[in-house]
């Protein structure tokens, strides 16, 4: 038994062992370091720039949480996301279509703009092209977030308080704070403050006009605010390329696109891609027209744009004038 407790001297390692163990602790080190690399995946190529703007971005971290928060995923885009929805209906006797489709487990009915967005940005990524979307009219995130889920950084404008609520719950819920700006303003020709009609029980159909705005729901009680305008020339830095364009504002687009001048009139290649909304009564709800539009975006080299329903796709560049008929549309 005494040898039992007999002290063991310790062998040296061998040459072969510590090559070995010197072997194990740089697989060991190359693991780690590939764990912890950032994501490559190709979604997620932009990068983020830091950005001071002449308005303070929306801030949802201090705004009032919208009340309650019911979300579902959009059905039918190749890059889902998540849409919180606004438009309950008149609970209990006649819930939103929306509703009725969350309540049997089918996602939210697609919206066009979020399958155009999407197919547009596809083709810029497979020519390599880089840039922002900016999404005016955001109302609660269709196009923005459209976007955001590619990897794309998008500065969305929307001046309704609830919408802008949605907007914050589809940050959160879609995961894309970093991708995300949002500003509580109209787009429009001068800065400053404008009158702004909004629908009682409605998000989707505020406009400048009241006409307008009463155009499709005349039964719905409409009030009137005053909201922050801005132009787009004053936010967006020479520097910022922007890939997309995307305005919808209920009869306003001329006045919006109006005051992007200068953004509209960079040169082929560098000018964005635009989509608005061209609703011939809408627009004369606001004393303008589609010909005045046109006009316009000629005067500063657009001369291709194609129609496809109440929206129009224009660009400078001759070889994109038939992308819209390569997207599904």
């Amino acid at each position: 038994m005494a040898n039992a407790w007999k002290r063991v001297k310790p062998k040296a390692l061998s040459p072969k062992n510590v090559l070995s163990l010197s072997f194990f602790f740089l697989l060991l080190f190359i693991f780690l370091f590939l764990y912890n690399r950032p994501p490559s995946n190709p979604n997620f190529t932009q990068t983020l720039k830091p950005q001071i703007y002449p308005i303070q971005p929306f801030n949802c971290f201090d705004s009032p949480q919208a009340y309650p928060v019911i979300a579902s995923i959009v059905e039918g885009v190749k890059r889902p996301f998540l849409y919180s929805l606004s438009d309950f209906g008149n609970l209990p006797e006649k819930p939103h279509k929306n509703i009725v489709r969350v309540l049997k487990g089918k996602p939210f009915r697609k919206p066009d703009i979020s399958v155009t967005i999407q197919e547009v940005l596809e083709k810029f990524r497979g020519e390599g092209r880089d840039g922002i979307v900016v999404d005016v009219g955001a109302n609660v995130g269709m196009a923005t977030f459209a976007a955001a889920v590619m990897g794309f950084r998008v500065l969305a404008f929307e001046p309704v308080f609830e919408n802008l609520q949605r907007i914050c719950d589809g940050i959160f819920l879609n995961r894309v704070g970093d991708r995300v700006t949002v500003f509580e303003a109209a787009a429009s020709d001068k800065q400053g403050n404008i009158t702004f009609h909004k629908l009682v029980g409605r998000l989707d159909n505020s406009a400048v006009s009241a006409t307008g705005a009463k155009l499709a729901f005349k039964s719905n009680e409409e009030v009137a605010l005053q909201v922050r305008s801005i132009p787009l020339d004053q936010v967006l830095p020479d520097s910022e390329s922007v890939l997309v364009l995307k305005i919808d504002v209920q009869g306003w687009e001329y006045h919006v696109l109006n005051g992007a001048k200068k953004l509209l009139s960079r040169i082929e290649g560098e000018a964005p891609y635009l989509i608005y909304e061209e609703d011939e009564r809408l627009l004369q709800a606001s004393n303008s027209s589609s010909k005045e539009i046109r006009d316009y975006l000629q005067s500063v080299g657009y001369n291709h744009c194609t129609q496809h329903g109440t929206d129009a796709h224009c660009t400078k560049n001759l070889a994109d004038r038939f992308r819209p008929q390569l997207l599904n549309y």
